[in-house]
């Protein structure tokens, strides 16, 4: 779980959540929160604001990317795709990618470990 108030962990399990208020926009930067981080796989929200984004990496495991708001560009193994809210896309295990907001966007990021 990830913390909120004065360092104290919250436990957001069997809680009604509206993933998009879990990460607000700061202006040039790109703000992340781990939901559920476990040895099997973790799920976060992330906030991006125009401009911003992550550079070029593998991960080791397919990674579930959905867009909860805006317009991003995702590019796998340097191949640009447009994403928009409502929308997601599978990144493959070892392939490199990258995102940039090509407006501002929130997204979730399921990884499962195999």
């Amino acid at each position: 779980m990830d913390c909120c108030e004065h360092g104290k962990e919250e436990d957001l399990r069997g809680k009604v959540l509206e993933p998009g208020a879990l990460a607000e926009y700061q202006k040039g930067a790109v703000v992340s929160r781990t939901l559920i981080q476990k040895k099997t796989g973790t799920v976060s929200v992330f906030s991006f604001d125009k401009g911003e984004g992550l550079s070029e990496h593998t991960a080791p495991f397919d990674a579930l990317v959905v867009l909860l708001d805006g317009t991003a560009e995702i590019s796998i193994s340097g191949k640009p795709r447009k994403v928009k809210a409502g929308e997601m896309l599978i990144m493959p295990a070892g392939e490199p990618h990258a995102l940039k907001a090509v407006e501002k966007f929130k997204m979730m990021l399921v990884m499962i470990r195999s």
